[in-house]
């Protein structure tokens, strides 16, 4: 059930395309073991009102939260976190030195006992696969 999800000030847009994004976050999330393909969503929020600082509009943000089921140990939460905060840092790093942009990323651990889901995917996922 891994979900990330990623919250940008819309004024990042004139930067980076934001699918490009969501491609290199997804694709670096599917590639680590302890967070199975079938459940993976990924997405992206832009925030049209946003202050951030001093209020300069050159000031941009991104924050990925990556949800997750619990029963993952600290120590794969911890290497999971580093590779999405590194590629996540490495997509931006053409524009560090020129451009204004906090970058954060965080792991949410869910309740088991109070979410609900439902999904066919990984079945259409399987009969994708045998064809």
């Amino acid at each position: 059930m891994p979900h990330l999800t990623i919250e940008y000030s819309q004024n990042i847009e004139k930067n980076i395309n934001v699918s490009d994004l969501v491609r290199v976050m997804h694709d670096t999330a599917a590639g680590i073991e302890a967070l199975p393909l079938g459940g993976l969503r990924t997405r992206a929020a832009p925030r049209k009102d946003f202050l951030i600082a001093d209020g300069h509009k050159s000031n941009t943000f991104v924050n990925v939260a990556l949800r997750i089921a619990p029963g993952r140990s600290d120590a794969v939460k911890k290497d999971a976190g580093e590779l999405l905060f590194a590629a996540l840092s490495n997509f931006f790093a053409p524009f560090w030195q020129s451009d204004p942009i906090a970058l954060s990323f965080e792991i949410q651990e869910l309740d088991a006992e109070l979410r609900w889901k439902k999904s066919n995917i990984r079945e259409h996922m399987k009969v994708r696969s045998e064809a």
